[in-house]
């Protein structure tokens, strides 16, 4: 007597859709509308708050508009502005000064701090992970206070340390390369002990019989940092970078607090989103401040794309 295999049903787990070629699209769609429309929400929010500003955007970047009179098409005119601008160089110079100062200190901190948590020898790791992640987490506004009230010109608690030892008062705020090392400290203070985590995570995914084996043959911790331990993290280390710089060439908030919606002392505090917000919402030069917008994305794509290349280097 012939035994016939039981015909799996619908809800089984080796259950498959419906790919029958011989049906349109639309067919199909139809039929399990019941699934697109339990993901629709998604979809249908990141349509309205993310594509149509991107498109919106590209379009008022070739129209002249003050946010409420009528659009007027400008052509190219706002990029030809903004590439003979020279405020507008002065911010982009500003802003990559800021991530010079910021970023090679944060990162090699934020490496310092992970091999530090990663030793075996250090005590209540978990809360030393919080306490380093928790400026993360907190407000840029009371941060840019606080910080504001570290490089203040004659009241500050850095001034007080100056005197305190015999030293002249220093007017941080007054000076463009003060301005400058005020922004690049707080961003330094915020952003590595995330880093720091990142690093640490990347560190517990590397075999520990890679240095065991490397011990036997004699190398030495400094050989093992170079030959382990920074090839295994390029990967971490390049999404660093990448983030780092993304995050660099969007400063706003942190000198907009710190010395105002001018840049403080010679514009030295003038960043490209700063300019940005200064030109559209101050000076309600929306389309102006559209295609400054493009500008900036260009500028950082063309940037990650160098870190890249540098950090990830030929492929072996």
């Amino acid at each position: 007597m012939a035994v016939t295999e039981p015909r799996m049903s619908p809800d089984s787990s080796s259950f498959q859709p419906d790919l029958d070629p011989q049906k349109s699209l639309w067919t199909r769609i139809w039929e399990n509308r019941a699934l697109y429309v339990a993901i629709s929400p998604f979809y249908i929010l990141f349509a309205v708050f993310g594509l149509f500003p991107i498109a919106f955007s590209l379009y008022l970047a070739f129209h002249k508009w003050d946010g409420i009179g009528v659009m007027t098409y400008n052509g190219l005119n706002n990029f030809k502005y903004m590439l003979t601008d020279a405020e507008f160089w002065q911010a982009v110079g500003n802003t990559l000064m800021i991530w010079i100062y910021a970023t090679v200190p944060m990162l090699f901190f934020a490496l310092l701090i992970a091999f530090l948590l990663h030793a075996p020898f250090v005590k209540f790791r978990t809360l030393f992970r919080v306490g380093y992640f928790l400026p993360n987490v907190t407000s840029i506004v009371a941060v840019a206070i606080i910080f504001g009230a570290l490089f203040a010109n004659n009241y500050g608690f850095l001034n007080y340390l100056l005197q305190s030892v015999g030293l002249p008062v220093v007017e941080w705020l007054n000076a463009p390369w003060g301005i400058q090392v005020a922004i690049s400290s707080m961003v330094v203070w915020r952003w590595t002990g995330y880093n720091a985590i990142i690093y640490l995570a990347g560190l517990q995914s590397i075999p520990q019989t890679l240095y065991e084996a490397a011990k036997i043959d004699g190398a030495s911790a400094v050989q093992s940092f170079f030959r382990i331990t920074i090839p295994m993290l390029r990967p971490v280390i390049l999404f660093t970078v990448i983030t780092s710089t993304i995050g660099g060439m969007q400063l706003f908030t942190e000198p907009q607090v710190l010395v105002g919606n001018d840049g403080g002392a010679g514009a030295a505090g003038m960043t490209i989103v700063l300019y940005l917000y200064r030109e559209s919402f101050i000076n309600n030069y929306f389309g102006y401040g559209a295609a400054v917008g493009w500008g900036m994305f260009l500028i950082i794509a063309l940037f990650s794309i160098v870190n890249w290349k540098l950090v990830q280097g030929k492929s072996s």
